[in-house]
């Protein structure tokens, strides 16, 4: 057991697919001591690491004018098969420091050449995403977290569907689509998509033409700038039997909250499933403050607006992460001092608590040992 542990400690942080791949790193890292296995597997293909997930951007593909479809051809180590609707960690190097933000893929995976794709809709206030759509170039080496998440269909496919989208929600339903399709499935779909103008339709072509093409599926484009706002109140117009159908909807919360609702109120929660994009944010954030990451020597003051992740991550401090909306507990750490405040009940942690630093912010001060 010692000498197992001892052959894969220098790989330990490899979220690989089969264990025994940790092992063969480790050992080939013990076996060119000091010197990395990435030292000499970099000079060869700069995707072989024994220290993490890598993947090289193949192609951008724009898709509206503030969307684009990145293509990566994932390295070593990278998942073999996922489920359409899950996401993926996306780390970019961007004037000397890492940035990381989490995408749905829109792939299938199952492609022959085993190239994954996002679909990245430019944020004016999100750095990274406008970056991907507007300025990463072909051949760029990104970092790569494996796939995660719940929000993708079951087995067996249900027989009616019910899908609600907005925007960039549309991003992993439209894996869902695809991958239907590649397997030949052919559910009774009924699928609402909001978005201002039909320019910012994502995917709009690819559904129209499902749409003209497959008798089981069935679009209503809500275009809000001159339609008015999706109201879940409608659901009975739109698709007189909703109540029968699962429905898979992701969307901004505002579309989220009101689908819950008019769940809820149905007594029919339990075939909703929902994705969200955004932290479920109160007024009850903290009054901001100092957080120190003691294992790096470095602090930060934040505003109370600002979460512990983001803090780590501007100041290049590698913190654990996931969904980064508090739902798959990936970045839970003990808080080691001082105080934190959750984003999104206003409760307020203390020193030996654990927290999830992707809603959590300081609350005066507090320290975490990274």
């Amino acid at each position: 057991m010692d000498l197992l542990k001892w052959s894969k400690r220098p790989a330990a942080d490899v979220d690989a697919t089969r264990p025994p791949v940790n092992i063969v790193r480790g050992l080939v890292a013990r076996a060119t001591t000091p010197l990395l296995p990435d030292d000499y597997l970099r000079l060869i293909n700069p995707l072989w690491t024994a220290r993490e997930l890598r993947g090289k951007v193949v192609d951008v593909v724009k898709e509206t004018a503030d969307s684009a479809t990145v293509v990566i051809r994932p390295g070593w180590g990278f998942p073999a098969t996922y489920r359409p609707g899950q996401y993926i960690g996306i780390g970019l190097q961007i004037d000397g420091r890492w940035h990381w933000r989490s995408y749905s893929l829109t792939s299938i995976g199952d492609t022959v050449d085993r190239t994954l794709s996002i679909t990245v809709k430019a944020n004016p206030d999100g750095f990274l995403s406008t970056h991907l759509v507007d300025g990463v170039e072909p051949g760029t080496i990104i970092r790569l977290a494996a796939p995660k998440g719940d929000f993708h269909l079951p087995e067996p496919v249900p027989g009616k569907i019910l899908f609600v989208t907005a925007g960039s929600g549309i991003t992993p339903v439209m894996a869902m689509l695809r991958s239907l399709t590649a397997h030949g499935h052919a559910p009774d779909i009924r699928h609402i998509h909001s978005a201002p103008t039909r320019e910012n339709v994502i995917f709009l072509d690819e559904m129209r033409a499902r749409a003209d093409e497959t008798d089981g599926y069935d679009l209503t484009l809500q275009l809000t700038r001159e339609m008015g706002n999706f109201d879940a109140a409608r659901l009975d117009e739109w698709v007189p039997d909703w109540r029968e159908r699962d429905c898979w909807a992701c969307g901004p919360p505002a579309l989220l909250d009101a689908m819950e609702a008019q769940y809820e109120a149905g007594g029919l929660r339990r075939r909703l499933h929902t994705e969200r994009f955004t932290i479920a944010r109160t007024d009850h954030g903290g009054e901001g403050g100092t957080v120190h990451f003691a294992v790096s020597g470095k602090k930060a003051e934040i505003d109370g607006a600002t979460t512990l992740l983001e803090a780590g991550e501007n100041l290049g401090v590698a913190l654990p992460f996931g969904c980064r909306m508090g739902i798959c507990q990936t970045c839970v750490v003990p808080l080691a001092g001082g105080y934190a405040r959750d984003l999104r009940t206003g409760e307020e942690r203390r020193e030996g608590e654990r927290i999830q630093t992707c809603i959590s912010t300081v609350s005066g001060e507090c320290t975490l040992d990274l």
